[in-house]
């Protein structure tokens, strides 16, 4: 899954069987990825783009599909060019003051099953530019998990 075009069959696959498991789009409470299909939807860079273009990365490094999620428009858009450990750390800040700042989710246990659900490798709310390419390593890993779940039970 070291690749960088987001219509790519890999992507699809993996989206694919968020479909089946009935996954919750990326830091979504009530939609899921199968509502986003249908409807408004984005393609978020856990680590942006122009933040990883501001350390020199180039466009086949930023746009990874072990970097993107799919996720609410308006989630992405409060988002934007956050580095991920800060908006990651507001994840957390939100569910122990239950003040939304990026999607409706204030509990913890429903936050780590939205990660889990999205591959999220653990310790992104510490995660920075440094440990990027760990963290495709990992993420990759476990997307390759979930897809080979999901094609077992075809």
């Amino acid at each position: 899954m070291d690749t960088s075009v987001a219509s790519s069959p890999y992507f699809n696959v993996f989206l694919a069987s968020q479909v089946r498991e009935n996954d919750k789009g990326f830091l979504s409470r009530d939609l899921t990825v199968r509502d986003l299909l249908e409807g408004q939807w984005h393609i978020h860079h856990v680590f942006p783009r122009s933040y990883l273009q501001k350390y020199g990365f180039q466009r086949g490094r930023y746009n990874q599909i072990a970097n993107y999620v799919m996720m609410q428009s308006e989630i992405n858009i409060a988002i934007g060019a956050l580095p991920p450990e800060k908006y990651f750390s507001e994840l957390w800040e939100q569910c122990r003051n239950g003040a939304t700042h990026y999607g409706g989710i204030t509990d913890a246990d429903q936050l780590q099953e939205n990660l889990a659900a999205h591959c999220i490798p653990e310790g992104m709310d510490a995660a920075s530019v440094e440990g990027y390419d760990t963290f495709l390593q990992g993420r990759r890993e476990l997307m390759a998990a979930k897809i080979r779940d999901y094609y077992e039970t075809l």
